[in-house]
């Protein structure tokens, strides 16, 4: 049974008047949708309806889908919820539900503003205690919770966020510290592990080609194929009911298309373009080379890249610099790759420099790789390019992915639940962009970045792999920059031009990332403008958003406190002002995100073209 209790927009007192209540009682089920009806009257006089108040009084919470008024004087009313509302015995609090029609919030109808602020307060909490599954509690925390030093001292991790490691914040869930770490988080829930166990090993290319063509045994998990069914979908070709731990996994669409284009250097060219990392390349604004590194620690900074290498053939280049830590039984160098954009706008590699800093009393070394024909030093190009990619992998699943698509993107989830009301237009409109993205993040923290989680185990910075995501943020990440024109400019893959499509010029004309993705950002900047001059016709409305300024003060105080004293952060004083910064956030939850995460396994489920890490020859296996 539910209590249903519906409140009208306006009070010509300006006091509340008494809501009309119902009771809903089940009156039909189809398999999990179960229908609740209820009768009701609304006097002539009653007016608009702005809300309805829900009561669970069952003894679990239940999600609900919608509700629907009809035999209004107006017609049928239909009330979008899509969320959980917890038990009465839980919480006693009834759940507010608003219709779909936005107000700022100078403009809220007097019977709706106390409601409003009572949501925004109950999504607040106060900070303290654990969060309780039926909760609808945003607040901030570190990344506290990646370690298990309980489990195993080596299993500690150190707290992202803060001086010494800046990162965005993330969702609160105050659980208990570890014992032997008090700067730890415990860690709860669900844990998964990796389908293949890593000592398998793929001593042979058709050992990897089986995957595809024979399917892998994997007994232990003949009672997980629910688990797997869910987690795989796409991926998962054939699964033998009768033999349950017989995998086999769809063909990658490069497999398919061609198994050796990996080897080929075209390839590994139009990947840097078209591939699923588009957000490494540069241009080359200096010469000679020189890293950014510290020489104290890493050596030396020139480049082995010399003038007389490339001095018939610079035009257009690309860098990759990654830091590298020595990681037992790893090998991992700092790397810097070439390319000339030929007469025929396409890239063609020139050389890959692999740097090891000075370690274990031996100095610096470094050295230069060129394609060549001869045997060995065909092989050795061929190495050096399987480093690169171990290391743009890294890259793209730490940072341009994980840190600027998913991680950097929670505080303005959590600040928009808190600061901005659900009938805020604003709220309504950046929602859709924010779904399933804190589940994922969730998801993430408990098996995929944590420690000795799939990232460490299967990429090449290891135990250093969110320190690494880390340092990224700290030298790297700028909101302003996040918005693609300027993300384009400021890594000289474009300048400003009035006359050109979009108002830039591509350095290589044949981009597709930024070919499509122009298209797309000005898609979304043209909806988000005609979105926010209909609520905002009047310039001073946007400062005098209470909610508005709010939130936008909480993301750069707050969600991304450990920046908030960095000058780029836009203000939020005009609609133009607004209107970038909602472009900015749907497109990285839109266009970007999808450029790095939907084509992974059609380039990443051949790991040879895209290996995530290089490591030493085993005595008792040859894998790749």
């Amino acid at each position: 049974m539910c209590v249903l209790g519906f409140v009208k927009t306006r009070q010509k007192t300006g006091l509340e008047k008494k809501t009309i209540k119902g009771y809903a009682r089940r009156v039909s089920r189809d398999n999990d949708d179960i229908k609740y009806e209820c009768d009701f009257v609304v006097p002539e006089d009653f007016g608009e309806i702005g809300a309805i108040l829900v009561e669970n009084e069952h003894h679990k919470e239940m999600y609900l889908n919608n509700i629907t008024l009809d035999g209004l004087q107006d017609g049928t009313l239909i009330v979008n919820c899509n969320s959980w509302v917890a038990s009465k015995s839980d919480n006693p609090e009834k759940r507010v539900f608003f219709t779909d029609k936005s107000y700022l919030p100078s403009q809220t109808p007097n019977g709706l503003k106390r409601l409003r602020e009572k949501d925004l307060v109950e999504n607040r909490g106060n900070g303290q205690g654990e969060r309780k599954t039926y909760d609808r509690i945003y607040d901030y925390d570190m990344y506290n919770d990646l370690g298990n030093p309980d489990s195993d001292i080596e299993l500690k991790r150190p707290v992202l966020g803060g001086k010494e490691h800046p990162y965005p914040r993330r969702c609160r869930t105050g659980r208990a510290r570890t014992k032997k770490d008090p700067l730890s988080e415990s860690r709860s829930g669900n844990f998964y592990t990796a389908i293949v166990d890593e000592n398998l090993g793929f001593p042979y290319f058709t050992r990897i080609d089986s995957l595809f063509n024979e399917g892998v045994n994997v007994p232990e998990l003949k009672n997980n194929s629910g688990f797997l069914r869910n987690l795989l979908p796409r991926i998962i070709k054939f699964f033998d009911d009768a033999q349950d731990y017989l995998l086999q996994f769809e063909t990658p669409a490069m497999y398919e298309r061609d198994k050796f284009s990996w080897f080929k250097d075209e390839e590994f060219s139009r990947q840097t373009l078209a591939g699923i990392n588009p957000y490494s390349i540069q241009l080359v604004k200096e010469w000679p080379l020189k890293s950014q590194l510290d020489p104290k620690i890493y050596g030396p900074p020139e480049s082995a890249i010399t003038a007389e290498l490339v001095e018939t053939e610079i035009k257009g280049f690309m860098t990759v610099e990654e830091q590298s830590r020595e990681i037992k039984g790893t090998t991992l160098y700092g790397s810097r790759t070439l390319f000339f954009l030929t007469p025929t706008g396409t890239l063609r590699p020139l050389a890959i420099e692999l740097t090891r800093p000075p370690m274990d009393g031996k100095p610096q070394w470094n050295q230069v790789f060129t394609p060549c024909w001869d045997a060995t030093g065909m092989w050795l190009w061929r190495l050096a390019k399987i480093h690169v990619l171990a290391h743009d992998s890294g890259y793209h699943q730490l940072v341009s992915h994980w840190l600027r698509t998913h991680c950097a993107t929670e505080p303005y989830i959590i600040a928009s639940h808190r600061q901005l009301s659900a009938m805020h237009p604003i709220f309504r409109l950046l929602h859709p962009h924010f779904r399933y993205t804190m589940e994922i993040n969730s998801l993430a923290r408990s098996a995929l970045i944590n420690a000795d989680g799939i990232i460490e185990t299967s990429f090449s910075p290891d135990k250093y792999s969110m320190e690494l995501s880390s340092v990224a943020y700290d030298l790297q990440w700028r909101f302003d920059h996040e918005a693609l024109p300027a993300d384009l400019i400021s890594r000289g893959m474009a300048v400003e031009d009035p006359t050109a499509p979009h108002g830039l010029k591509l350095t290589i004309e044949d981009y597709p990332f930024a070919n499509d993705g122009l298209i797309l950002w000005d898609a979304i900047k043209q909806w988000v403008t005609d979105y926010v001059n209909h609520y905002y016709p009047d310039a001073s409305l946007v400062e005098s958003d209470h909610e508005l300024q709010k939130w936008w003060t909480e993301i750069r105080t707050v969600g991304h406190g450990d920046k908030k004293d960095e000058p780029w952060w836009p203000k939020l004083k005009s609609p133009e002002d607004l209107i970038g910064i909602l472009t900015t956030m749907i497109w990285v939850a839109s266009g970007h995100h999808s450029a790095v995460n939907f084509g992974q396994y059609d380039f990443a489920g051949y790991f040879p073209n895209r290996p995530t890490i290089a490591k030493k020859q085993n005595a008792h296996r040859r894998p790749i």
